[in-house]
């Protein structure tokens, strides 16, 4: 038997978890004191505390799990878990308080408790990933592999694979046909043919095989899953599609068929549609019932006072799947005759010294709720197009008509990183186009906090491309 070499990534799990409890005790304890210190709360039995969060924190931990020792993580995935764990630590936290029937802590206590032990673990966290791509570049902790196959995707597989932080170490490649030496990097791997591949595995423990032959090759293929599979090496099969897709592909079944789909649609999934509709209906529902009929009485007034025409400005555009619905605004501009073809612009003698204001501060979408609320629009998604737009744009950008799989937003990730407003040269629109694609591809329920925070963080600091 093929016995494989041990990897210790538990070590690194292990480390992880422990250096976690010590800064969450550590962080309660040092707000105690220091609030305490500074007479902003009262004595409490910090011990029992300490014991009952610790606890807490076990559960949270098998919910978002800990990926420092994946071989290829990004940082941010360890920021979003990390921010994960904290909130359902807070829940978990106060809720076993409640049902303890013991003191409930300060408000007080408990924000500065969070938001210190949130940038603890952050800092922890991504210092002990960097050290494990430090030990990783050393030699340490790698896992032993081979590449099977030619072609360019392979290729480009053996260019990645080759970055010594992510802790892989290429034994061997074996060409199942004669080769350029193009073929691979001259990295001074050792080579072999295929057909000398059976011979070389039994003496050469290895953990990992990734199999870029051709479908001509259907017997090498079994014959390797079968040795691998019977020897606990993980196999991987590389399919030869980096010509002409280079994307992250979603592999599905259709009864025994393999299909792969080149676009990953999170809000596919009925539970993900389910979480964001679930939002959308409860923050409309909300502020429409809170909020808006102030403003709009306040608003309404004063565009009445100051322009004649009415209240709303109602206009066609296209939403999911292109279905068009009308769209409300806070009308910002005199009554034209262009509104349905003529984007505004900074200087645009159609506004009001009012609509200005209103689209500065970017109070003229609220009116917006209402489509959020009857299930037209969503809080956060790709920005909705007048009908004149789409129809133009849809042939002159790749991709254009993508942007319509989800639900327009009232913001989304495009107006939050600089392609609000007048798109005057047609690459804004396309950046504009790249950003809502990379949005529905990317899309979780934190993203969509992530980029209502941005929003209203812009409202205030005011963006120049508001107008």
């Amino acid at each position: 038997m093929n016995k494989q070499p041990a990897e210790k990534t538990e070590l690194i799990r292990y480390v992880a978890m422990l250096g976690d409890f010590v800064l969450l005790n550590l962080a309660m304890s040092l707000i105690y004191v220091a609030l305490h210190y500074m007479s902003v709360i009262t004595t409490f039995p910090l011990q029992k505390y300490l014991v009952i969060s610790t606890l807490c924190y076990i559960p949270c931990l098998s919910v978002f799990k800990i990926i420092l020792h994946y071989r290829i993580v990004r940082p941010e995935q360890i920021v979003r878990r990390l921010f994960g764990t904290v909130v359902l630590h807070m829940i978990v936290f106060m809720a076993v308080i409640s049902l303890l029937k013991i003191y409930m802590l300060p408000l007080s206590y408990l924000f500065c408790f969070y938001v210190i032990f949130y940038l603890l673990l952050v800092v922890w966290r991504l210092s002990l990933r960097r050290w494990v791509k430090h030990v990783r570049s050393m030699g340490k902790n790698t896992r032993s592999i081979i590449l099977v196959g030619n072609g360019d995707a392979m290729y480009e597989l053996h260019h990645e694979l080759s970055d010594v932080t992510y802790g892989y170490r290429i034994q061997a490649t074996f060409l199942y046909k004669d080769s350029s030496e193009t073929d691979y990097p001259n990295s001074g791997y050792y080579r072999q043919e295929m057909k000398r591949l059976m011979e070389w595995l039994p003496s050469h423990p290895i953990q990992e095989v990734y199999c870029g032959l051709p479908s001509a090759c259907q017997n090498e293929v079994l014959q390797l899953i079968r040795y691998c599979e019977n020897n606990m090496i993980r196999f991987y099969m590389v399919p030869s599609m980096r010509n002409y897709v280079k994307r992250q592909l979603q592999l599905t079944l259709l009864g025994d068929v393999p299909v792969l789909s080149i676009r990953r649609e999170p809000l596919q999934d009925p539970l993900n549609r389910l979480t964001k509709r679930s939002f959308d209906l409860l923050c409309s529902g909300l502020f429409l019932v809170t909020v808006f009929p102030f403003l709009y009485i306040i608003v309404g007034t004063i565009i009445k006072l100051t322009s004649p025409g009415p209240i709303f400005f109602k206009q066609a555009r296209n939403g999911e799947n292109g279905k068009i619905f009308q769209c409300y605004k806070f009308r910002s501009m005199k009554v034209n005759k262009d509104s349905d073809s003529l984007q505004a612009t900074k200087d645009d003698p159609r506004k009001t010294k009012f609509g200005n204001f209103l689209r500065k501060t970017n109070l003229d979408e609220m009116p917006q709720f209402i489509n959020v609320f009857r299930g037209d629009m969503s809080l956060v998604g790709p920005r909705p197009h007048m009908l004149k737009h789409t129809e133009e744009y849809s042939h002159l950008i790749d991709k254009y008509m993508m942007r319509h799989l989800v639900k327009p937003g009232i913001t989304g990730w495009a107006q939050v990183t600089g392609f609000r407003g007048e798109t005057k040269e047609l690459s804004q629109m396309e950046g504009r186009v790249r950003r809502d694609l990379w949005y529905i591809e990317n899309w979780t329920f934190w993203l969509d906090i992530r980029i209502m925070i941005m929003t209203v963080t812009n409202m205030f600091k005011g963006e120049k491309n508001a107008y």
